[in-house]
């Protein structure tokens, strides 16, 4: 932050009380200078903006922003004759290549020196609604594969006992010969099943700093792949510990990075971001989270096709001939286990996976086994 911003932050401070005012607003509120120098964002601004105020705060709004020259254009207006404004369906496009739609009020403050820019998301419902509907059906599918498993788990086992019984009962080498198959066919079958059901137990809680966890999957990803991807780490340094399982958390954000690879496999210049945020008043399901830890799995690969997005969480699903389509599905299993939710936007030469997970977790939800 610049001693010019610095001393005008700390003027607008004690002016208006801002921190105490608009940091209890839950529509998204950032305040500029006479300068359209950022001196303060509150917390719903921060998780719009996918940037902490740290990061932000003595910026000017061009370098948040990007493509902006109409919207400065209008605010240096607003400033010289006085006169506030709204925009409807306002375009803000971010770095990284995100974008958020709002309706922005602009209003001005404290003796002409500073703006108020009230931005209200017109996606964010939207967004809520689909995440809604989305775990319903997905909790929907996996209810009918819990009840399939048992259905064929159940007769494999008879299958596997029987060729072993047949082993035994007729000591023959060509007999031998078919009977393991028919035991390796089985034990595959059962494995497949298992995995279908994702992992056996509950998340066994501890405080996990997400930033490590990336840097765990990144080391094993950048072995599997090695020469093939170039690494960027995003990290917000000031992010607490979260309660989840490591373990688990490891395997749901390697999923996503694994299918990230292999969707690069013909990129010229293959990249993938790890990126860790808080995001402040989210909605997971049907309970509004003052603040929730979220991991962004961003690529530069060619996208997955807008027919596919709503089904790709779903078991069997791949876009790969050689896929299993059971990672992603893991993946959504793991999270749902921690009361987080999977999101995932894609256009050509950008997808982000956006994992989403409370930072307390219910007492129960630790350390129990599930029933299958």
């Amino acid at each position: 932050m610049n001693h010019s911003a610095y001393h005008k932050t700390k003027s607008f401070r004690g002016a208006v009380s801002a921190d105490a005012v608009l940091d209890t607003m839950v529509t998204a509120a950032m305040v500029l200078d006479s300068d359209l120098r950022v001196v303060f964002v509150n917390s719903a601004a921060e998780s719009l903006l996918h940037c902490s105020a740290t990061q932000i705060i003595g910026s000017a709004l061009n370098q948040i922003l990007l493509s902006a020259e109409d919207l400065q254009s209008n605010l240096r207006k607003a400033l010289r004759e006085l006169q506030p404004f709204t925009a409807r369906e306002t375009v803000l496009q971010l770095p990284d290549n995100l974008r958020e739609e709002v309706d922005l009020t602009v209003s001005i403050l404290d003796n002409d020196q500073f703006l108020i820019l009230e931005m209200h998301p017109t996606t964010r419902l939207t967004r809520i609604n689909q995440s809604t509907a989305s775990t319903d059906r997905q909790a929907t599918t996996r209810g009918l594969i819990r009840g399939l498993a048992h259905e064929v788990k159940n007769p494999l086992g008879g299958i596997r006992g029987a060729a072993q019984l047949l082993e035994r009962a007729i000591p023959s080498n060509e007999v031998a010969e078919y009977t393991q198959i028919i035991i390796a066919e089985a034990d595959r079958l059962k494995d497949l099943v298992d995995r279908m059901l994702g992992p056996h137990q509950r998340p066994n809680l501890e405080a996990v700093y997400l930033p490590e966890v990336c840097e765990h999957v990144i080391a094993l990803a950048a072995s599997e792949f090695a020469g093939q991807i170039e690494w960027r780490r995003d990290y917000d340094p000031s992010l607490p510990a979260v309660a989840s399982d490591r373990d688990q958390i490891i395997q749901a954000v390697l999923n996503v990075v694994r299918n990230a690879c292999q969707a690069l496999a013909n990129t010229s210049t293959a990249k993938i971001t790890l990126q860790t945020r808080i995001a402040r008043q989210f909605t997971i399901g049907k309970k509004r989270h003052r603040q929730v830890m979220c991991i962004s799995i961003i690529d530069n690969g060619p996208g997955i096709d807008t027919g596919d997005l709503e089904r790709i969480f779903y078991p069997m699903i791949s876009g790969r001939p050689d896929g299993s389509g059971l990672g992603l599905s893991i993946t959504q299993h793991i999270v749902s286990a921690h009361n987080g939710v999977v999101q995932v936007s894609s256009t050509f030469g950008q997808t982000v996976f956006s994992i989403f997970l409370p930072f307390e977790q219910p007492a129960e939800a630790s350390g129990q086994q599930e029933h299958r």
